[in-house]
């Protein structure tokens, strides 16, 4: 079974209150991919994989990569994992206007749709139409007509250059803020009669454009089911009864949630059963990487290296000298924003991962423990890997160390 027929099959099994959800991995960072391939692989799973509209677009985006470039890599990841490529969805998320609304809406759509065409070509057939930001001269708030009209632009360009394989897509304008919220947001979990309004509004833009095989392929809608993170805090699903049954009017269609980063195993399962089955996580699992680095260097100080690679320090000073990623995030005293640079839920850390300087001492990182490393120091830094090392289903490389970290927190949600 494909990808895209697998994915369909767990959404109208989830429908039917027979349980299955997605995960969404949203993460460009190899070895989180990595993770999910070799998790997706123990389970015998679709793998969906989505890059966001400013970490991957048409110009390169802030990790430098374009479509083509981040599908290359995808498909690297999961042959060095033994997955099937065949068994992953790529996913387009938060595609609309993001990037360049400070540009006006009329410049920042034209570059949108070239965005969606890049996408599309490049293989993605799972797209997000997010148009909900407010441009430069926008009315605000944006209406539902105004977003749903610029994310039916987008589909027109999407059902213009797709080939053998139409796509699908998710829709919504009670859409999260990407990366997760300012801790000043006001929670407000999506009310059923806006399902009604924003399906409405949507279902008439596609119509309005031609659009009619295209709305039978929207899948998803993005919602509030009250589940948030920040800087300290995490809002924990408490359920919604009434929200969760209402999108069982509208045939073929479950919700996508956003920002369930940090979400307890059981909040999960239950979003999953209330028909929230596509589960969005990223920088839980970059989180979850930089935890695992912080423990090799700490195993790394004990075996004392002549060149020590000072990961901690690197990344510091790397976020310190470019604070642009993460100074909205972060306030307070200094001693306060150090300790947020490394421990943030929002894991403003991840937009530095990849700068040339931080992969340097990663690399010198791994080198440097690439001898062997004993297995006490392993039980006391990383226990649930040394209890897989123990019973003879994990090699501990650095590497392996570091995947099956990340496998810690795939496992949750593909368990869901």
């Amino acid at each position: 079974m494909t990808s895209l027929a697998l994915f369909r099959d767990i959404l109208q099994r989830n429908r039917a209150g027979k349980g299955g959800g997605v995960t969404s991995v949203c993460s460009a960072h190899p070895l989180v991919l990595r993770a999910l391939f070799r998790s997706a692989r123990a389970r015998d799973t679709v793998a969906l994989v989505e890059s966001t509209s400013n970490q991957v677009d048409q110009f390169g985006g802030y990790t430098g990569m374009r479509p083509v470039d981040f599908v290359k890599l995808v498909h690297e990841m999961a042959d060095a994992e033994g997955f099937p490529r065949e068994r992953i969805l790529l996913g387009g998320d938060h595609l609309g206007p993001n990037t360049w609304r400070g540009e006006g809406a009329e410049a920042a759509m034209e570059k949108t749709r070239d965005l969606v065409r890049a996408y599309v070509t490049a293989g993605y057939r799972k797209i997000h139409l997010d148009a909900s930001f407010v441009c430069s001269g926008d009315p605000t708030p944006l209406t539902n007509e105004i977003v749903a009209e610029r994310a039916a632009e987008m589909a027109k360009v999407a059902e213009s250059c797709w080939d053998d394989t139409p796509p699908l897509y998710v829709i919504g304008t009670e859409v999260p803020t990407p990366g997760g919220a300012l801790d000043a947001e006001e929670m407000h979990v999506t009310r059923p009669a806006d399902v009604q309004k924003t399906l409405a509004a949507f279902r008439d833009a596609f119509s309005r454009h031609g659009l009619d095989a295209a709305w039978e392929r929207v899948v998803g809608l993005v919602v509030q089911p009250g589940v948030e993170f920040g800087d300290a805090m995490v809002e924990d699903y408490a359920g919604a009864p009434e929200l969760s049954g209402a999108i069982l009017d509208y045939p073929g269609m479950v919700y996508e949630a956003h920002s369930t980063d940090y979400q307890s195993p059981e909040n999960l399962s239950r979003l999953v059963e209330d028909h929230f089955c596509i589960l969005k996580v990223g920088p839980w699992l970059t989180w979850a990487l930089r935890e695992g680095l912080i423990a090799l260097e700490l195993i790394e100080t004990e075996l004392s290296p002549d060149e020590p690679s000072r990961f901690r320090e690197v990344l510091t000073t790397a976020m310190k000298d470019g604070p642009r990623y993460w100074a909205q995030y972060y306030t307070g005293e200094q001693s306060q924003i150090d300790f947020k640079l490394i421990y943030s839920y929002s894991d403003r850390a991840r937009y530095y991962l990849p700068r040339p300087d931080v992969t340097a001492a990663i690399d010198r990182l791994m080198r440097n423990l690439s001898a062997g490393i004993p297995e006490g120091l392993v039980s006391q830094h990383l226990p649930m890997q040394y209890r897989a090392l123990r019973s003879g289903k994990l090699d501990p490389t650095p590497v392996n160390l570091l995947i099956s970290r990340v496998c810690d927190v795939v496992d949750v949600y593909l368990d869901a």
